[in-house]
């Protein structure tokens, strides 16, 4: 409705509202009456006009420009995609992270809305011809960039709305080829027929990859996949560890193949029986089962540090297969997709450059070279990523035309061709950091959050979110932090995980049989510290908790209490495992605040808050709790996120803590467990000395971390790999591998026997 019919009613009130005002002032006539009716009708013919014309200009525009906007919007989105897709493979900020959603909501929204605005709206005259040629465009970018298909591991789920999102969009896009594109013009019309088998193509292509990249896909095709094909490692690779780019290249295709035992562990798929392949005689055959499903430490000479690049090495391999195209690119007919896709985006060019273009705006034809232009680079872009990447060397490996295989990894020219191909794509600069973990974690320390804070001086944006109801994700927010993961923990854990299954400490499933901190203790081997063991859990009272993320609250605290009290001037070396301790305290206590879903047990969030607010009590009512300056107070006020490792405030609240042993009651549930847990490791220092129990103490939160690795769910840990991954996901798969090593090597031994 037009804006100025809408304002007439309320000209006519105003006319009316005046007219009684004028005859309250002046009486029934009088030539001011007239004068005032006669300014207000023309103020308010002007007025509005101006609000009709401010009005109808951003509707005119829109209605004159919507497609234009659409699909250009489109195309924009697409390279947004294609741009930050990758940066979910490792920790980015929120900002980049935040604009990658945005985009992947609008893509589809845009081109859906753009082809119904074509088929339903209609087109004007003067737009037909071109515009109509745009619906296929829609259809490619509906198939979207090959390193996003799924930005969590439900769009996977959801893989059969998108099959019927794809016939209505491919039904509307042809009924606008079919009613505005005319015949006649045979050179845009085959453009247009060309562009849209393309588009078709492509978007039946990443419904299909939703499907395929499914967890029950994937359970689905172990069923019928022979482990002997799996022979990616080529003779040449055999020590080829000489620098670390070297290092990496050979991790990924030594990832490639393994990558089966990797599928087998995310989907629980437990089948270890190897198929021999027809195709291989029976030497090869041995060589290539004996190489894949035996790690062969020893032999292999596979440190911690190679460990730990293989495992972050197959679960890009993972994010490759559950959130990009990979699972369907790297096939005979993906591609033959891409080499046919940029070959008709070319042609479709050259066709568009000898169609007429009489009558045509000149917008019109720019738009429709965009598109094309954008077409043909997101194409090739997309053939050159495919041609270079690791699953190319692992298709190559595995393919029964052995000429092919010889004339391109023998000969060492796919080599050649990936190192080209890296450096033209941008990729060969962080060819290093392209698949690895950001190695940093999480760190969260309640010692140090929970205390009290003057509300004059509280945080300013923690004032504001407690307006706002948001007071407990600001607290999670604020007392987080991160730190890099250090080699000497990583070290401590390969041993501790190699220990734990060269001993029987997991079952044939491969799940840890002990509870947790139970191994720490027995590892040990002396009466006394198995004794200390039992002694936690006598009475009922089970120090190690009866929950499992119970059990972090209490030994998180008990660990400050017991580091604070035992203090030595660390000569000895121990400050790099208190470091080390704290690091895995606050790592875990993390988890349990802010990725609870990454741990196993029942949630203890009452539990949590309880704690958190006698903590604070406490330390308010102390006496001798550190009284802070104006200068640090205005500090606080505007500081944005809190130092989790600020050991002022942890070692005074733990001081506090191991003066006066708490109560035990029901408004103080734990710290009296954490208090006696600290008293007990204390008085055995006394015996052992401090650097055993510190050894003790590091051994105990390993324990506690490779148990939640363990125990944690296999979707939770598919789940976090969309987002940079988590530490808990690497440790789970280095348990898995070096478990079926462990069986592989005892299963050895007794047939040698």
């Amino acid at each position: 409705m037009h804006a100025y019919t809408v304002m007439v009613p309320i000209y006519e009130m105003f006319q009316w509202s005046m007219l009684k005002c004028s005859k309250v002032l002046i009486g029934d006539s009088g030539l001011l009456y007239l004068l005032i009716i006669i300014s207000a009708s023309s103020l308010w013919d002007q007025i509005a006009s101006a609000i009709a014309t401010m009005a109808m200009a951003p509707l005119d525009l829109w209605n004159e420009w919507a497609t234009q906007i659409l699909v250009l919007l489109s195309l924009s989105l697409q390279v947004v995609l294609l741009l930050l897709a990758g940066i979910r493979r490792r920790e980015a900020s929120p900002m980049p992270k935040f604009i990658l959603w945005l985009a992947y909501q609008l893509a589809d929204s845009t081109a859906i809305y753009a082809v119904g605005h074509l088929s339903l709206c209609g087109v004007p005259v003067k737009h037909q011809l071109v515009v109509a040629f745009w619906a296929p465009f829609l259809l490619l970018h509906l198939g979207g960039p090959d390193n996003i298909t799924a930005y969590a591991l439900e769009d996977s789920k959801l893989w059969l709305r998108h099959l019927q999102n794809l016939v209505v969009q491919v039904l509307g896009a042809a009924y606008v080829l079919y009613k505005y594109v005319p015949r006649s013009d045979s050179f845009i019309f085959l453009a247009a027929i060309l562009m849209f088998a393309v588009g078709v193509v492509k978007y039946a292509e990443r419904t299909w990859a939703l499907k395929h990249s499914n967890m029950g896909s994937i359970r689905s095709s172990l069923h019928k996949e022979r482990v002997g094909i799996y022979h990616h490692l080529h003779p040449r690779d055999y020590g080829s560890m000489v620098d670390d780019n070297e290092g990496d290249e050979f991790s990924v295709r030594r990832a490639h193949s393994m990558f089966h035992l990797c599928k087998r562990a995310i989907v629980d798929f437990w089948e270890v029986s190897v198929e021999k392949d027809p195709a291989e005689n029976q030497s090869s055959w041995e060589e290539n089962h004996n190489l894949v499903v035996n790690l062969d430490i020893k032999k292999e000479k596979l440190n911690y540090k190679s460990m730990w690049v293989l495992m972050e090495m197959e679960l890009s391999l993972m994010y490759d297969l559950q959130y990009t195209k990979a699972g369907v690119i790297h096939t005979w007919s993906g591609y033959g997709i891409r080499v046919a896709s940029s070959l008709t985006a070319a042609a479709s060019i050259l066709l568009f450059s000898f169609s007429s273009k009489d009558g045509q705006s000149r917008v019109d034809v720019a738009v429709s070279y965009t598109l094309l232009a954008g077409a043909l680079l997101l194409e090739m872009m997309s053939l050159l990523r495919a041609l270079g990447s690791s699953w190319t060397y692992a298709f190559l490996c595995k393919t029964q035309w052995t000429w092919l295989r010889d004339a391109a990894l023998c000969s060492g020219r796919w080599d050649r061709l990936r190192w080209h191909l890296k450096a033209i794509t941008g990729r060969g600069r962080n060819s290093r950091s392209a698949r690895r973990w950001s190695g940093k974690i999480g760190q969260y320390n309640l010692l140090n959050v929970c205390r009290p804070h003057n509300r004059a001086y509280q945080p300013l944006l923690g004032r504001i979110a407690r307006m706002l109801g948001y007071h407990d994700l600001w607290i999670r927010y604020y007392g987080s932090g991160s730190v890099e993961f250090s080699e000497y923990l990583k070290h401590q854990l390969f041993e501790y995980i190699k220990h734990l299954t060269t001993r029987g400490g997991l079952n044939m499933q491969g799940v840890i049989r002990k509870n947790w901190g139970q191994e720490a203790f027995e590892r040990q081997k002396q009466d006394d510290i198995v004794s200390l063991y039992k002694s936690l859990k006598e009475r009922g009272n089970n120090y190690l908790g009866a929950e499992f993320q119970e059990g972090i609250i209490i030994w998180h605290i008990a660990t400050d209490v017991f580091i604070a009290k035992s203090r030595g001037d660390d000569a000895d070396g121990a400050a790099d495992m208190v470091k080390a301790i704290r690091t895995l305290s606050n790592y875990m206590i993390f988890l349990l605040v802010d990725r609870p879903y990454m741990l196993p047990g029942l949630a203890q969030s009452m539990l949590y808050q309880k704690t958190c607010e006698n903590l604070v009590n406490i330390r308010e009512s102390s006496p001798d709790r550190e009284k802070r300056g104006t200068c640090m107070k205005l500090k606080e006020f505007f500081s944005l996120r809190d130092d989790p490792d600020r050991l002022m405030h942890v070692d005074e609240l733990a001081n506090i803590l191991s003066e006066k042993e708490p109560p035990l009651n029901l408004d103080m549930p734990r710290l009296y467990f954490s208090y006696r847990v600290a008293e007990k490791l204390h008085d055995k220092m006394k015996e052992k000395g401090r650097a055993f129990m510190l050894q003790l103490l590091l051994d105990v939160w390993m324990d506690f971390l490779v148990y939640a690795a363990n125990r944690c769910s296999r979707e939770s840990h598919a789940k976090k790999l969309s987002n940079g991954g988590e530490l808990t996901t690497i440790l789970w798969l280095m348990t898995y591998y070096l478990h079926l090593d462990a069986n592989n090597a005892s299963t050895t031994r007794r047939t040698t026997l």
